[in-house]
This record gives structure tokens, C-alpha cells and sequence, in this order.
């Protein structure tokens, strides 16, 4: 799906257009009526070489004091300055403000860590820290798809030098002329976003096709929401992510106990356990029926939390974070809970599109069981039959989400749109935000709707 010429694309300055929520409320009305559809609930209740480098972890705020269903703003704040170098098998981030990097590949994760030495200079970050008696040399762009170089060197081992394309949130367009032709869009999301009175809400929307050079916009991108069942992309992609390193096979099976059962959506809860399921039906149930079962099951099986939020920092995606279990309700009374923003989950999506943290296989599974989404409400509800379309829903009675790609040929674009507040109104947003951006995409020149 990666054109090849995308690789090769020299830097490009200009980035996505974002329109905040302030200033919104004098919008014009909304324009474009979206279709109905009833509402489903994923969730609850339905240079030199540094010194060995001090480790650091991003920190996150208390839930006081702002608007319900959001979490406040990081500890750490989101910077534009990261980066981070796609190669096959793993990621390095740069963090040029906080100057910290880390390395998460097949072989190995160095977890977040300081180098007080990096120099960033010119747009370019570089410098080199040791962990664990392997060196890492690094020159890393801070725009988009230009290319970044890596060097590892082990102990005792000849070094091996990596070189892959810079990944940056947003990645910028590769033709800054034809992405101006998706700017209006921006406008017109904004009006729907201004009349959703009862549900903050952000968009993002990025270009997959060329055909508006790759451009990225966004309403309330960095909108920070309970993820819901959207966090269900990341334990997926982690996991993926381990089938390419080799480390596991999908025909390999799972002990499911009658402990593991959980309730909401999915379709586990309904078999006879014990028994052992396989990591490929765990991993298409886990998209396909939002299954919570499955996602348990396989949190449990990847170790924990802590390495989905490990490929999460490896990506530098600041405003997601997985902090409890489906339906663990004493988990979210603790002020555990999972958040996302429109931005990450097409950061995500477009990472994924593009090659750059699965292989070519892997990524075309994913988008397979995307496609296979039983929960179809929402996305699907707000368009014309038979438009196709991979998305993942998330839902919880403070949220409601629907994020994945339009895949009408020649216009493959990548959405995510997510809002806090009631769900019954939320899910109405989500389709008048998701009809918004397809009537945008077929619609020609002289006006007219294609359909």
C-alpha cells in the first residue's frame, strides 16, 4: 500500500492544518446530515557516547478538574520535536526537546533514555548512548519521511547500521500543492464539531491515496478521550509486531479459563472454558466482534501493559497510554483508565498503512479483520451501502469513537473520529463527522456527488 516513491520523497516543511475547538461555537450550522443508527457498547457496563543513560518514563496527570470523560493534560506536554526512524523489525524515537531516545526492535528494547549529549542542530538530531554494553549512534531527521540513519554496535560483535524513513506526527504531506485541496474539509469539520453541544469531539484525517499528496488535518487532534475499545489497535499491532520478529506464530494457542471471562461486547464469553483458543482467532476476534475476552487475554499474554505502552513511547504517541483491563470497573473508580487522541490513532493507522511498524502480511491482516468490524453503527451507518470501509469502534457511556481507513479506490484515506460526553449523542457525531469527510472525498469539482 506504501507507494514506492514515498521512501524517497525528499523533506517537506509544511504539515497539517488544525483547527481548535476555541472560536468554534460561531461556526455555521451543520450542513451535511448524517444516517442514524443505534448505538453499541465495546466497554463498562455494556557525537561522543553518553554514559550509561538514566532511564525516564513519561508521567501523567491526576483526573480532577477537567471536563468529564477527558483526561488532563499530560505531566510531560506532547512536543512536536519527536521523531521517530522506521526499520524492519523495530523503532527508534527521538525526543529532541527532552533529549531522550529509545531503541525497540526484534532484538531488544532500551526503554526510554537520556542522552544529556544529544546535539540538534539544523533540523537533525544525533548523538549516542550505551545500555546494557551495545552502543547506539543515531542521525535522525525531525521531519517526516526524510531518511535517518542507526548504528548498533554490540560488544564484541561488528556493528550494524540501520538506516529507515522518519516518522512524525503528522508526517508532512509529499505535495503541499495538492494537499491544499484538503484544507476546506478542515472548515467543515469544524461546523459539525461546533454543533456536537453535548460532546467534545476531535478529527483527524490523513491522506493515504496521493491524491491530496498525502496531506494530514485535524479538528481537536490532540482531543484526549477515554480510548475505549480503540485501545484494542495497539495490543493487535504489538502483538503483529512479535509475529514478524518471529518470536511468536498465530497458530499458537492460548489457555482461555472460565476466570478470563468478562462481559460487553465479543463473542469468547459465550464459549465452554477451559480451553485453548489460538492467537489468530484471539486477534480477529479482538477487532472483528470487539471482543473483551480476547483482549484480556492477550494483554495477559504480551506481559502486561507494559509493553503495549512500550510500542506506544517507541512511537512517540504521547496522549495514549493502556492503564487497565476491559471491564475492570475497580480499575477506573482507581483513576485507571485507557486514553487516546485523534492524532495517535492516525499516527498509528498511517504507520501501519505505510509499512512502517508491520510487515507488508501483517498489515494486510490487520486491515483484514478491520474490514470483518461486526459493530457497524457508525462509520458504515453514515454512508452509502456497499462504500468499503475497516474501522474499530470504541464505546463507553462517557465515549464514543470510530476510527480505520475508507478504502474507495484512488481515495484511500485514513479517520479518526472520537468525543467525550453521552454516548447516544456521540454516536450521532461520529456519523455526522464521518459523512462529512465522504461526501467531501467523492465529491468532484463542479459539486456533484458521486455515490
Amino acid at each position: 500500500m506504501r507507494k514506492s516513491d514515498k521512501r524517497r520523497s525528499s523533506s517537506l516543511l509544511l504539515g497539517f492544518v488544525r483547527v481548535p475547538l476555541k472560536g468554534l461555537a460561531a461556526a455555521v450550522a451543520l450542513a451535511v446530515v448524517a444516517t442514524t443508527g443505534p448505538a453499541t457498547a465495546d466497554g463498562p457496563d455494556h557525537g561522543p557516547v553518553a554514559e550509561p543513560a538514566q532511564q525516564t518514563e513519561p508521567g501523567y496527570g491526576d483526573s480532577e478538574g477537567h471536563e468529564p470523560g477527558l483526561d488532563p493534560t499530560p505531566e510531560r506536554a506532547p512536543t512536536s520535536e519527536v521523531s521517530w526512524l522506521s526499520f524492519p523489525g523495530g523503532a527508534f524515537a527521538v525526543d529532541s526537546l527532552g533529549h531522550t531516545v529509545r531503541y525497540r526492535a526484534c532484538d531488544g528494547d532500551t526503554g526510554r533514555v537520556a542522552d544529556p549529549t544529544m546535539r540538534v542542530a539544523a533540523g537533525v538530531a544525533s548523538g549516542a548512548v550505551v545500555v546494557g554494553g551495545v552502543a547506539y549512534r543515531y542521525r535522525v531527521p525531525l521531519v517526516g519521511r526524510s531518511e535517518g540513519t542507526l548504528e548498533v554496535i554490540p560488544r564484541h560483535r561488528p556493528p550494524v547500521e540501520l538506516t529507515g524513513v522518519v516518522v512524525t506526527s503528522p508526517q508532512p504531506p509529499t505535495d503541499p500543492v495538492a494537499g491544499a485541496r484538503l484544507f476546506p474539509l478542515s472548515g467543515q469539520l469544524a461546523r459539525v464539531v461546533a454543533d456536537a453541544s453535548l460532546n467534545p469531539a476531535g478529527v483527524t484525517v490523513r491522506d493515504l491515496s496521493g491524491r491530496y499528496g498525502d496531506q494530514q488535518i485535524a479538528v481537536n487532534g490532540s482531543l484526549r478521550p477515554k480510548a475505549a475499545s480503540v485501545i484494542k489497535l495497539w495490543i493487535l499491532v504489538e502483538l503483529l509486531r512479535r509475529v514478524d520478529c518471529g518470536q511468536v506464530s498465530l497458530d499458537d494457542g492460548v489457555l482461555v479459563t472460565p476466570e478470563d471471562v468478562v462481559g460487553g461486547t465479543g463473542q469468547l464469553q459465550f464459549e465452554t472454558f477451559p480451553q485453548v483458543v489460538t492467537l489468530h482467532r484471539l486477534a480477529q476476534y479482538l477487532i472483528k466482534y470487539s471482543d473483551n475476552v480476547a483482549a484480556n487475554v492477550l494483554i495477559t499474554y504480551l506481559g502486561g501493559f507494559a509493553p503495549v505502552n512500550a510500542l506506544i513511547d517507541s512511537m512517540n504517541q504521547r496522549s495514549t497510554i493502556l492503564a487497565r483491563r476491559m471491564l475492570d470497573s475497580a480499575a477506573a473508580q482507581r483513576g485507571e483508565e485507557n486514553y487516546t487522541s485523534p492524532d495517535d490513532v492516525v499516527s498509528l493507522l498511517g504507520a501501519v498503512w505505510d509499512g512502517e511498524i508491520l510487515t507488508p502480511a501483517s498489515r494486510d491482516l490487520m486491515i483484514g479483520f478491520m474490514r470483518e468490524q461486526t459493530l457497524n453503527t457508525k462509520i458504515p451507518a453514515a454512508l452509502p451501502p456497499g462504500v468499503p470501509v475497516a474501522h474499530k469502534t470504541g464505546d463507553l457511556p462517557d465515549a464514543s469513537h470510530d476510527v480505520g481507513y475508507y478504502l474507495i479506490p484512488g481515495t484511500e484515506t485514513a479517520v479518526a473520529f472520537l468525543t467525550a460526553g453521552p454516548m447516544a449523542t456521540g454516536d450521532e457525531t461520529v456519523r455526522r463527522m464521518a459523512r462529512t469527510v465522504y461526501d467531501f472525498l467523492v465529491t468532484p469539482a463542479d459539486g456533484a456527488v458521486e455515490e
